[in-house]
């Protein structure tokens, strides 16, 4: 059941048991701000461009997913919780490509004060439903740094494969570093969720 009791927004592209996933604007920039202050520790180690945490106002941030979304090849997706609509984090459907490929990159993170609560394992079940169903594509990736244990563990319960590993994959921190690719279908997600759904 849903965490209500509240009516769920009508611009929720994805809706979860816990959670759910929204397209931002201007309304969300302040909380936006504030759980990235909030978690610049917590973050900086993954982030793309950790100059970003630093931004005093903490715009900069918020003014790129914006800009993102305009291009029409991305959709970076706010997580509120349901119960009490609180912000938790973003899951980011990135780089869309169509025609025969029918493929994204998914990003997410979430703030400090959430993490290790099961939020974002609802919110990637939710992510999948939308990109999988409402969006039809065929397959998503994730590219995840060794290191980041709980991230691997988070698409590996939900059924991703490891496909490969990628040297030098994405500048982040300043440096190029070493990703692994993960990687799940939209055929191995419908088995997977019918084996959830009835048993094997």
């Amino acid at each position: 059941m849903n965490e209500g009791p509240y009516e769920v927004p009508p611009d929720a592209v994805a809706l979860g048991e816990r959670v759910n996933l929204r397209l931002p604007n201007e309304m969300d920039r302040d909380a936006f701000c504030r759980l990235v202050l909030a978690s610049g520790e917590h973050l900086r180690r993954w982030v793309l461009d950790p100059a970003a945490l630093d931004d005093p106002n903490g715009t900069r941030w918020f003014d790129s997913i914006l800009g993102a979304n305009a291009t029409g090849r991305s959709q970076k997706l706010l997580v509120h919780r349901i119960r009490d609509r609180e912000l938790l984090g973003t899951m980011n459907v990135n780089e869309i490509v169509r025609g025969a490929f029918q493929s994204a990159s998914l990003g997410y993170w979430i703030g400090a004060a959430h993490a290790r609560r099961g939020y974002m394992s609802d919110a990637l079940a939710a992510v999948l439903r939308y990109v999988f169903e409402a969006e039809r594509l065929h397959r998503v990736e994730a590219n995840i740094q060794p290191g980041n244990e709980a991230s691997i563990a988070l698409v590996r319960a939900a059924g991703f494969r490891q496909e490969g590993y990628s040297p030098r994959y994405l500048k982040v921190t300043g440096a190029w570093r070493d990703h692994e690719r993960w990687a799940l279908t939209v055929e191995d997600w419908r088995d997977g969720d019918a084996q959830a759904r009835h048993g094997p």
